[in-house]
């Protein structure tokens, strides 16, 4: 294990703490009030349901959004599409329990983030956690208001997708900057953490679920299953313009391996591919099948750039992907997500504690060299205004 792990709380210490903080309503994770001088945490993400009648707003917002999914004529075409989808998606959400539970455990984890941030960097102490959806509530422009009320003046965009996209985090850190430029949230000095697919902590807690569940084959098999590194797919007209995802990802996954001693074989392949045009592949379904095909029957999911469960894990890895593997005669388990991890909770505030001592000493800027850097064949002119606002600390 990391010598940087080394001293994490007792897991049950922690859970008991931070239960006792996290809520489950509203953006902000309630605990004691802030002065003004210290930072919010925003923490950025795609955002779920939290309710099955949430869902046709949910999806509305996200086929609006052309940094995800880029259609022509999207003010027309994205309303009918989330009309037409919402019947098949709702039924989705009856069958996992009635909604998705994003908001739920990202609350959790910005609590517990903030209570070790606490003690990691108490310069800056106490700490609060906020929550910014692109889709579903609370949406960034609820969270804006909520900061502004608050009277916040020092926050940090901290992405909960560990890898970067321009149409996750910088379609995110697009609905933070237009906020921002009306002045929704004040005056407010920002910094952003953009990245950190391969962080140790995070590399650690997500080798640590896949040893867990290489404990459901027996010992003599284990080295045979093969690890399915599932991440969400993205349309190749965004892949083509030079998004660094797939490299990330990438990234992230040989990082994993690496903590893992490359004890097993294993391939990354992409789901929730989207209407007719061309996404990323292979397939995590057609994988499957093929795996099946060439009598590799033994297999582990293993969600890689997704934080906590949600519809993409819950739905379409454990009762569509596993279903159709059983079907063909498979052994497959899934990985658990990384949830109330202690590990990763851990990562997350070591993340931030070595952001706030590296901005404060000057060591760094407002946000890394890498997202300076637009996509070379980026044609979006709110990106380009995105990274010079953020680049000045979002002062005007």
């Amino acid at each position: 294990m990391s010598p940087m792990l080394a001293h994490l709380p007792r897991t049950n210490a922690l859970t008991a703490h931070v239960r006792r903080m996290a809520t489950v309503h509203g953006s902000a994770v309630k605990h004691k009030s802030v002065p003004d001088t210290s930072p919010a945490i925003v923490m950025l993400n795609m955002g779920g349901p939290s309710t099955v009648a949430e869902t046709h707003d949910f999806l509305k917002n996200l086929f609006m959004d052309g940094d995800l999914i880029p259609l022509p004529f999207q003010r027309v075409l994205a309303p009918l599409i989330a009309k037409r989808r919402t019947p098949r998606i709702e039924k989705q959400y009856e069958e996992i329990g009635g909604g998705s539970p994003i908001l739920r455990y990202t609350e959790y984890q910005g609590a517990g983030m903030c209570a070790l941030l606490d003690e990691l960097h108490p310069e800056t102490a106490p700490h609060k956690a906020y929550v910014a959806f692109r889709y579903a509530n609370p949406l960034t422009q609820e969270t804006a208001r909520r900061m502004k009320a608050d009277n916040v003046k020092r926050a940090i965009a901290f992405t909960q997708y560990p890898q970067y996209s321009c149409s996750t985090t910088g379609s995110s850190l697009n609905e933070l900057f237009r906020r921002g430029r009306a002045g929704e949230m004040g005056d407010v000095e920002w910094s952003v953490i953009d990245r950190w697919g391969t962080h140790p902590g995070f590399v650690e807690a997500v080798a640590q679920n896949v040893e867990a569940a290489l404990q459901q084959f027996q010992p003599s098999d284990r080295s045979d299953v093969v690890l399915l590194f599932s991440a969400h797919s993205l349309p190749m007209s965004v892949v083509n313009r030079g998004d660094p995802y797939v490299l990330e990802v990438s990234a992230s996954v040989n990082a994993v391996m690496d903590r893992l001693g490359h004890s097993n074989p294993y391939r990354l392949v992409w789901q929730s591919q989207v209407g007719p045009s061309a996404w990323m592949g292979m397939q995590t379904g057609e994988a499957i099948k093929g795996l099946a095909r060439l009598g590799k029957k033994q297999v582990i999911l293993v969600p890689i750039a997704f934080t906590s469960d949600h519809i993409e894990t819950l739905y379409e890895l454990d009762l569509e992907y596993m279903r159709e593997g059983r079907e063909l005669g498979m052994d497959i388990q899934r990985a658990e997500s990384l949830n109330e991890s202690p590990v990763f909770i851990r990562a997350l505030s070591d993340i931030a504690a070595q952001h706030l001592r590296d901005y404060s000493a000057g060591k760094s800027g407002p946000m890394s060299v890498q997202m300076g850097l637009r996509c070379p064949g980026c044609k979006n002119a709110i990106c380009g205004q995105q990274k010079h606002w953020f680049a000045r600390a979002g002062q005007s």
